[in-house]
């Protein structure tokens, strides 16, 4: 029964419903017409009863010894007149005078309903006997003085349920046909448009299907959340759980109940996707995908993906960190070369003195830089990669000057190592490429951090070629770039979506032909708790 299939299921349910239906409704209207017919005899017997009970052959012959000669013709004609089952007349000695058997007459009455008739009542009674349940019906005898000489009790059978529905079977035997051709045909109907919406697939393979999805979604490496329209949860799978540390059964509850801050009610009321989105969750670096869910063109819902990036991040830093050193080292080293041989060069020219104090400045430049670095800026890979551009300023011939108030100790709320390398990174990059279409002989790049308990504050300027007002409202977008042969488009989007992310805010005033500068402001005082 169970592999069998939800079509003949349908039809075997809603046939029997039809079968069931039947039954019940046909007993309701036997009980119904039985009732009705109950009310009709019991009106028809008590006027029987009344019509016989004023006959003056009844009055006149109902004290005479066998007076039953001329009573029982009469009452007999009567009651086939009427269709009596049987009509009893007896005098106040309980002797019958009729009786629709012809040896019960001149016998006495032994009846247990009998004797308030006999007390002048009118009444009826419901009896069950030889015949089934009989409806009997009391009239007394009166003579002309008003005195009782008498009573006729006449008899009716209720027919049966039985009675009734066999005496309806032509009736009975059309409406079961009909009815039993009409529901096979809606149950076949209703089976095949259940079974196309379900894909026509059985039930036990719908079970195994989500049976295999929820444990699917629940063995991925990342957290997934899904809603409806309505912002109910539809999936929430181990992982998610994990990502956020929440336990317990989501499914089928509001979002904004579980989880205060997802975003993801927004992809539903914008319709809007929101890929690879970097948030910080309980010290947790996710990223998230967050894509609405479309059917027949109809918005449904939408499905968030979270990546715990943290020890990636963590991975990151520190390989960033490493580069720069290692740039930095790359670019020392091929400037000590240059030094070295020139200090070689001196030598062989018997210029000893002017070796030794190219030699001092080297040194002493270097210290300072070191000691610099060291001492104001208190990151090693933000301190590497400024050691890195400033080398290889002088590498392109473009002097980049770090200023000297400049000072760095903790990095914003909502941003991180990495945050800054890559708003560094690509702020002095674009400054550098900003000098591959001017021939300047002064190629200059400042760069400021200052940092205090309420703000941190970056500035990256050059004297390059600028941007051209045309391009000023695209610079944040994503692919947009003015410089077609090296440039990627992705760089101040970047440095945009890691502003956005630490509520700090970036400004930017150029001139074409002139220079760039950027100035971005992070808050240094927590607000509200950030989630994702």
């Amino acid at each position: 029964m169970k592999q069998l299939p939800i079509r003949w299921k349908i039809m075997i349910l809603s046939y029997a419903v039809v079968i069931f239906s039947l039954l019940i409704g046909g007993l309701v209207i036997a009980v119904n017409i039985q009732q009705t017919e109950e009310r009709e005899l019991r009106l028809r017997s008590m006027n029987t009863a009344r019509t016989v009970a004023e006959l003056s052959d009844i009055k006149s012959a109902i004290n005479q010894p066998e007076g039953w000669k001329e009573i029982n013709p009469v009452v007999e004609e009567i009651r086939t007149i009427n269709e009596a089952d049987y009509i009893v007349v007896m005098n106040m000695a309980k002797i019958r005078y009729s009786h629709p058997v012809p040896d019960m007459l001149g016998t006495i009455s032994e009846g247990t309903d009998e004797e308030p008739s006999f007390a002048e009542h009118t009444y009826f009674s419901k009896a069950k006997g030889e015949l089934g349940t009989v409806i009997r019906a009391f009239v007394p005898i009166k003579d002309s003085e008003l005195n009782q000489t008498g009573v006729v009790v006449v008899g009716n059978r209720i027919p049966s349920v039985l009675d009734i529905m066999s005496g309806l079977s032509k009736e009975i035997l059309f409406i079961v046909v009909v009815t039993l051709l009409f529901g096979l045909l809606g149950s076949i109907l209703l089976a095949n448009h259940i079974k196309k919406q379900m894909f026509q697939l059985e039930p036990f393979e719908i079970k195994r299907m989500h049976e295999e999805r929820t444990a699917t979604f629940h063995s991925m490496n990342e957290g997934v959340i899904a809603i409806d329209s309505s912002e109910i949860i539809t999936v929430f799978n181990e992982k998610a759980k994990k990502i956020f540390n929440v336990t317990g059964e989501f499914v089928g509850r509001p979002i904004r109940s579980v989880l205060k801050d997802t975003r993801l009610p927004e992809i539903v009321e914008k319709n809007e996707a929101v890929y690879n989105e970097e948030i910080k969750v309980s010290g947790k670096v996710i990223v998230s995908n967050r894509i609405p869910i479309w059917k027949d063109d109809e918005l449904i819902g939408a499905v968030a993906i979270f990546q715990d990036r943290t020890e990636v991040a963590k991975l990151a830093e520190e390989l960033t960190g490493v580069k720069n050193f290692v740039d930095a080292l790359r670019v020392q080293s091929h400037e000590h070369m240059n030094k070295l041989h020139t200090i070689a060069g001196l030598i062989q020219l018997g210029k000893p003195q002017k070796a030794l104090q190219l030699a001092h400045h080297a040194a002493e430049e270097q210290e300072l830089s070191a000691y610099f670095l060291n001492e104001k800026i208190r990151n090693d890979a933000i301190a590497g990669l400024l050691l890195s551009k400033v080398k290889r300023g002088k590498e392109l011939g473009i002097d980049v000057a770090i200023d000297a108030n400049s000072r760095f100790t903790d990095f914003p709320p909502g941003s991180d190592q990495h945050d800054f390398v890559v708003v560094l990174g690509n702020l002095i990059e674009n400054a550098f490429g900003s000098f591959e279409s001017t021939d300047k002989d002064a190629k200059r790049i400042d760069i400021s951090i200052e940092q205090s308990p309420s703000i941190c504050a970056i500035l990256v300027e050059d004297n390059g070629s600028g941007i051209p007002e045309t391009h000023m409202p695209k610079i944040y977008e994503k692919g947009f770039t003015a410089n077609k042969i090296s440039g990627t488009g992705y760089g101040l989007y970047l440095v945009k979506q890691i502003v956005d992310k630490a509520r700090g805010t970036i400004s930017v005033s150029s001139q074409h032909g002139e220079g760039t500068s950027f100035i971005i402001d992070f808050p240094m005082e927590e607000d509200e708790p950030h989630g994702n």
